[in-house]
């Protein structure tokens, strides 16, 4: 059979329509005639398994000769292997449908791991937070504060590092109360992510807000304002939580204790009372020694150097017991009079960290924590959560502002509330020059005022608290 040429295609008319073609190597072509013109259709014949087949090849003049014998070569190699050319191109497009699937699914894969916090603010600004001022102060605080520094960062390599950055950026301006809100709120945009995708693959590694301890970062003086007080209600049911623990961990079976809610240590109870009835801060009480406590004359002395000063300025302070302060001092005496600290490190070699009991009893209030998992070797439950939550967390602090009140309300002055606080007190040079009456009359009534009232309401009986 002769080859054919593109001439002899060229010459073909619309009388040729159904003519068959044919050439050495199993090409063979129909003739199609129509209004656009005449067309020629190729395919390849061939034998498989003893069967007759054909494979298309496109058409001509679409396609030159050159290009269709090409395509007929390609075709004789595979059927020489023993393969339907018909299954092997669906094959070929099937792989190349899967090469793209898999390209495309890579670059969403890359694209989602390389997700920065900036990504992450938007979509937690749209989906996850929802503030009254429609979120304005949020976007304007982060980006003044936050996405300048880690916005373009993926969230995948954030770490506790690049936290502390951005806060110390805020406490350089000077702005405390700043670092604490911009802490609590990169800390609720990555708890979100934590439980979403694509952002909690993301933080394979852990939340970089749970290593952020913000009060190393604020100054010594700093003190959250807060204006959380405990009810009287609140006092006797902390009593009856404080009794409740210990008696519901006692009536458990001996196999079961280890899972349940161990009750309060008597240690942090009488520290809890002691603040409360002293106005002393938590720090002053757990760095406390007993030789600075007389029992007998029921006294309680605190050097300049264990006081919180302002400043830089500090002074002893010397507290006259209560009948209820007393008490709880000499039940803290059966837990550690051994040692020289009322309140020792478990090494007894010196007092416990001054943060010790605010961690205990925060912890027992996990629910305005925010954390997405209970801390190492902490209690996480909310045994110690007051009036069902209704009035948010108490610190040990608020047991220092709890007992100034109660103070005020019995008619104790301002200026020996203060004192009774160890607040220090203005006023001229000359005046504190020459005026040095130190008030412990009037201090120690006041003190004994806030002990009986104390007695007083713990006498009571629990009221039921209203759903």
């Amino acid at each position: 059979m002769a080859k054919l040429t593109a001439k002899q295609l060229e010459a073909l008319t619309a009388a040729d329509d159904g003519k068959t073609l044919r050439e050495d190597g199993g090409l063979v072509a129909k003739v199609r005639a129509g209004v656009r013109g005449v067309t020629v259709l190729f395919r390849y014949e061939f034998k498989l398994d003893g069967a007759k087949r054909d494979h298309r090849l496109g058409s001509w003049p679409k396609k030159s000769l050159a290009q269709i014998r090409a395509e007929r070569d390609e075709v004789k190699a595979i059927v020489t292997k023993g393969i339907d050319p018909t299954a092997a191109r669906k094959a070929a497009k099937i792989e190349a449908q899967a090469a793209i699937a898999a390209t495309i699914a890579e670059a969403e894969r890359q694209a989602a791991e390389n997700k920065t916090v900036a990504d992450l603010f938007e979509e937690w600004m749209r989906d996850g937070v929802s503030r009254q001022d429609g979120n304005a102060e949020l976007r304007r605080s982060f980006t003044k504060d936050v996405l300048p520094l880690i916005g373009k960062k993926p969230l995948r390599t954030l770490t506790e590092k690049d936290l502390l950055n951005v806060l110390r950026s805020v406490k350089a301006r000077g702005l405390n109360r700043t670092v604490v809100i911009r802490s609590k709120d990169i800390g609720q945009m990555l708890r979100w992510a934590e439980k979403r995708k694509p952002w909690r693959t993301l933080m394979a590694d852990g939340n970089p807000a749970d290593l952020i301890d913000v009060n190393k970062l604020l100054d010594h003086d700093y003190q959250e304002q807060r204006d959380r007080l405990l009810s009287p209600d609140e006092i006797r049911e902390l009593r009856d939580i404080f009794a409740r623990l210990e008696r519901d961990y006692d009536a458990l079976p001996a196999g079961q204790k280890y899972s349940g809610i161990r009750p309060v240590n008597p240690r942090v109870q009488c520290a809890v009372w002691i603040c409360l009835s002293t106005l002393c801060r938590i720090g002053e009480l757990l760095k406390s020694e007993w030789r600075h406590v007389d029992l007998e004359k029921g006294t309680w002395f605190i050097p300049a150097e264990a006081t919180k000063g302002h400043k830089g300025k500090r002074q002893d302070h010397h507290v006259f017991l209560s009948s209820f302060a007393l008490k709880q001092f000499k039940r803290l005496k059966e837990e550690t009079g051994h040692t020289p600290f009322c309140f020792p490190s478990k090494d007894e070699k010196s007092h416990v960290d001054t943060k010790t009991v605010s961690k205990l009893i925060g912890d027992r209030q996990c629910r305005f924590k925010n954390r997405s998992k209970p801390l190492a070797g902490r209690h996480h439950d909310d045994s110690l959560v007051l009036s069902r939550g209704a009035k948010g967390e108490w610190t040990p602090h608020d047991l220092r502002r709890t007992g100034a009140t109660m103070m005020q309300e019995l008619g104790v002055t301002l200026e020996i509330i203060d004192r009774c606080q160890n607040h220090l007190l203005g006023g001229s040079k000359v005046r504190r020059h020459y005026l040095h009456h130190d008030y412990a009359k009037e201090k120690t009534q006041a003190w004994c005022l806030l002990g009986e009232r104390l007695e007083t309401i713990q006498a009571a009986s629990s009221m039921r608290m209203l759903p």
